[in-house]
């Protein structure tokens, strides 16, 4: 018999394998939870990339939360549908991407757009796009604070850029966008520290952009593992993302924050090729696959070892084959759920046990009509 828990489903018999739950209240519960720890919902800039979704967007909007941050121009044109008043493209504009960045600031003009820039080259061509097409490009200079991923350090040159952007005649300088995901120390007091010391460079670049008499710039800081130090800067976005659905990769690594997992994979028994082998309808294809495994929780099957994937197969070791029979039902959290919420094209609503509605994965292509 389905073990009667939050997660289970009262007629799964109707429900297609493999497919991503997602529950309304703990995802409520997440974003009171982030309000909660900020204070201040004009301080709270949440990314979009771990659902992108509108119903999830309009949740968000309506406890008072205005600006996002996006990493795709599918993503911030789906901020834009949902009317969104300030969304930030965290993703330095490239290629074609300038050129649609223009065309999505055109297409809703009412609302604030904003995206990021770290060098001159690209400073430079935003710049005569911007005049080209007799727009201003609000930005933000993007800071390297020890990820190495993308960014300029906080230094002199970093300095020269803020005020060669300042300057510019088309373009709109924000501020400073600082993403440090590389923080992940479980010891909550260490991660607080190193957050702390990497963003003293930081605070010492806005210092000297205000020494040069140019308006205090913003700061839109941290991700999700950091969000709980960044939240209480009272000058600071914080933009955390996961913390709207959670997976088991940051709930073993950061259990002191709370935030519950609103999105469980619902998965069947496939096969039973030999004894103490299962193997689940769960690929490659199906969750994030870029985890060492387990690359999921199971919340109804104890004991199961994770030792093979595929495009469509999980294959798994378990000690007990008298009880599992090829289609059963069982439900997982996955490690990584930015990236698994990105195979999906609908989210399956449940709530006390039951399906109320499905929600379109709206942002998983890479481009809506821009």
């Amino acid at each position: 018999m389905q073990n009667e828990s939050w997660y289970s489903l009262k007629n799964h018999e109707e429900v297609i394998s493999p497919s991503l739950l997602v529950y309304p209240d703990r995802i409520q519960h997440n974003i009171e939870l982030m309000i909660s720890m900020t204070g201040d919902v004009n301080r709270l800039r949440p990314h979009v990339k771990t659902y992108k979704n509108a119903n999830i967007i309009n949740m968000q909007m309506a406890r008072g939360i205005k600006k996002f941050k996006c990493a795709t121009i599918a993503e911030a044109e789906l901020l834009g549908n949902c009317n969104a008043p300030d969304i930030l493209l965290a993703m330095q504009p490239i290629g074609p991407n300038a050129q649609r960045y223009i065309e999505l600031t055109k297409k809703y003009p009412n609302l604030k757009f904003s995206t990021i820039v770290d060098n001159e080259t690209m400073l430079s061509i935003l710049g005569e796009l911007a005049e080209a097409n007799d727009v201003k490009i609000h930005l933000w200079v993007d800071i390297n604070n020890g990820m190495n991923r993308t960014g300029i350090a906080p230094d002199k040159k970093a300095l020269e850029l803020y005020i060669q952007l300042y300057n510019h005649p088309h373009l709109v300088a924000e501020g400073l966008h600082v993403y440090d995901g590389h923080l992940r120390n479980t010891d909550s007091k260490i991660r607080e520290a190193e957050c702390s010391t990497a963003f003293e460079e930081v605070e010492l670049l806005k210092k000297s952009i205000e020494d040069q008499d140019i308006p205090s710039p913003k700061i839109v800081a941290g991700g999700s593992p950091t969000f709980p130090f960044h939240c209480k800067r009272k000058n600071v976005e914080s933009s955390p993302g996961t913390t709207l659905l959670w997976d088991i990769g940051y709930g073993a690594q950061f259990p002191e924050m709370n935030f519950l997992p609103a999105a469980v994979l619902l998965t069947r028994i496939l096969s039973k090729p030999t004894t103490g082998i299962l193997c689940f309808d769960l690929g490659h294809k199906s969750i994030a696959p870029e985890m060492p495994f387990p690359r999921i929780e199971f919340l109804d099957l104890e004991h199961s070892n994770q030792i093979s994937q595929s495009e469509e197969h999980l294959v798994v070791e378990y000690d007990d084959l008298t009880i599992p029979e090829v289609g059963d039902v069982h439900y997982a959290i996955p490690k990584h759920i930015c990236p698994t919420v990105a195979k999906y094209d609908t989210l399956t609503v449940v709530k006390d046990g039951a399906i109320i509605d499905h929600w379109k994965v709206t942002a998983r292509t890479h481009k809506l009509t821009i």
